[in-house]
């Protein structure tokens, strides 16, 4: 079985210095174009696929990402992982996840990254949200967030504030007004801040949000079933109902068939996420689209840039935006 090629056949056939070629995989801007040119020729010719290894060793770096997160929305955090691996790979990194959370957070992630030696960090939420954790990394971190978190140099902040009052005024404009709300974890700051836009943009309409009409959930298909039977079990049941999530959104739809409570006909069901869970579900959901994949991938391309040197100066932004379907109508 012949050998895989090496950088030092790619150097002898672009008739270059091996240095000249560990420039180019660098992405060294100390290369011209036409030598440039002609190593990239090079490559393609012999095929050759430049060890991570080798380049760790050369640059001092490891080309390695770390995703850290405690997410239990499988379709989320797919959608995250796909956009940072179609950017990181194209930059020559590759990504290592780690889940983390609880009282140990701060000290387990600063673990994960000396024992894996990644170059930096995307941090997702509740994790990023962690006391200390901003404040205890050495390495360029970029933490995603529903608003500003003190202590990180990057953020990609999304105004879920704004977009729960988005699905209030949704809601409002088909004629609901006994509208149930189902909630994130307490304590959980996308949780409070989907709560507060989407209050606030009832208030504002005159129609405030019935204490009664709250339930605590927890983001998770179980809770969202809790919450549906809590919330449509009696005579006076609400017309419409906000879940935090898709998940939990999931969870009311699955207890409205089970009543024969027919959406939307006779319940109007609204989530946030817009995974592709929204477009699975019968009918499909209206939600609050993030577009996890595009906000995953920009963090991944600003992380790489710091990484190396160049980054840009402030916080990326996410553009939420409503994604209305099958399963909000008419009051």
């Amino acid at each position: 079985m012949s050998q895989p090629p090496t950088i030092h056949d790619v150097a002898a056939r672009a008739g270059v210095s091996i240095r000249t070629v560990s420039r180019v995989l660098n992405r060294s801007t100390k290369v011209n174009s036409e030598t440039r040119a002609r190593i990239d020729a090079a490559i393609a010719a012999l095929g050759f696929s430049p060890s991570l290894r080798a380049r760790a060793l050369a640059t001092g770096r490891s080309f390695l990402i770390g995703l850290v997160h405690d997410d239990p929305n499988a379709l989320v955090l797919d959608a995250v992982q796909r956009g940072i691996v179609a950017a990181a790979s194209a930059r020559g990194y590759e990504m290592v996840v780690h889940p983390a959370g609880g009282d140990a957070a701060v000290e387990d992630i600063a673990a994960f990254a000396r024992r894996t030696r990644v170059d930096g960090l995307i941090v997702l939420p509740p994790v990023c949200e962690a006391a200390g954790l901003a404040e205890s990394l050495s390495i360029p971190t970029i933490a995603f967030a529903a608003a500003r978190i003190a202590g990180y140099a990057t953020m990609l902040v999304s105004d879920e504030r704004e977009a729960a009052g988005e699905v209030a005024r949704h809601l409002l404009s088909l004629g609901h007004r006994r509208i149930g709300f189902v909630s994130g974890p307490p304590g959980l700051l996308s949780a409070s801040e989907r709560r507060a836009g989407f209050a606030e943009a009832l208030a504002a309409a005159g129609a405030p949000l019935d204490p009664a009409l709250v339930v605590v959930g927890d983001y998770r298909f179980a809770g969202g079933v809790a919450a549906g039977e809590a919330l449509l079990a009696g005579n006076d049941r609400p017309t419409a109902i906000f879940a935090s999530n898709d998940v939990m959104a999931a969870g009311v739809l699955k207890v409205a068939a089970r009543m024969n409570i027919a959406v939307p006909a006779d319940l109007s069901v609204a989530g946030f996420d817009g995974s592709a869970l929204a477009t699975m579900l019968t009918p499909a959901l209206t939600t609050v689209a993030r577009p996890l994949g595009d906000m995953a991938a920009r963090a991944a391309e600003r992380l790489i840039d710091a990484i190396e040197g160049e980054a840009a100066d402030g916080d990326l932004a996410a553009t939420l935006t409503l994604q209305i379907a099958e399963s909000t109508g008419p009051a």
